[in-house]
């Protein structure tokens, strides 16, 4: 059976998960209401729960899509292959793990505001999307782990406290740092952890700082 598709309704579907982003982005899911979604998108509110019967799916189908654009680059992939010594892997490692979850703004304050307002049901999703990114960049420390140049032998925690860092750099800095500085000021304080150079470190390419999330009472739907 030939299944006929609908142009408006990708199209309505479009602007619901456009105007979704940006304002869960902005104000979290217990921010914003699913008349609020409506309202940007063009759309009448029943239109929405035709495509999404509660806002909870709405919420997941958003950070899937902004998920599915976590890329790992090559070119920094190969820098870290290309590391003669085991502080600069991890310097390397971390200058990708930035460069691939802040290219979206808009995907941290996702994952904050989830982690904040969902918990575990966006576990699966997170580990669907963000696994590839564990996996790869663990496996790539592991033989200057084994030689003991990255103090700790899983690498894979090595690289979520790497991931944490960037994901709550934000928060953190707004509240006990001045000055604006991004990740890399954290990552300097866990580089002197872990012995590695701050002249390295500062080699780190700065992204732009991005205002942080904060949690609010859930708004009616």
């Amino acid at each position: 059976m030939t299944t006929i598709s609908n142009p408006e309704r990708g199209a309505a579907d479009e602007r619901i998960l456009l105007s979704a982003a940006g304002l869960f982005a902005k104000l979290g899911y217990n921010g914003v209401s699913t008349r609020d979604i409506a309202s940007g998108a063009g759309v009448n509110e029943v239109t929405i729960y035709r495509h999404y019967p509660r806002k909870r799916d709405l919420y997941l189908a958003v950070l899937d899509a902004e998920l599915q654009q976590v890329k790992l680059r090559g070119d920094l992939l190969a820098r870290i292959a290309e590391a003669t010594e085991g502080r600069t892997a991890l310097l390397r490692a971390f200058e990708l793990i930035a460069a691939t979850l802040m290219h979206k703004p808009e995907l941290l304050r996702l994952m904050q505001y989830s982690t904040l307002e969902l918990g575990e049901d966006i576990d699966p999703l997170l580990r669907k999307h963000l696994g590839q990114l564990v996996e790869v960049v663990a496996h790539y420390l592991e033989p200057w782990a084994s030689r003991g140049e990255i103090r700790g032998t899983n690498t894979k925690a090595v690289v979520l406290a790497l991931i944490a860092i960037v994901v709550n750099y934000g928060p953190l800095q707004r509240l006990f740092l001045t000055g604006g500085s991004g990740p890399e000021a954290m990552f300097k304080a866990y580089a002197d952890l872990c012995e590695i150079s701050i002249d390295q470190a500062d080699s780190i390419v700065r992204p732009d700082d991005e205002p942080a999330a904060k949690p609010v009472a859930e708004k009616p739907a």
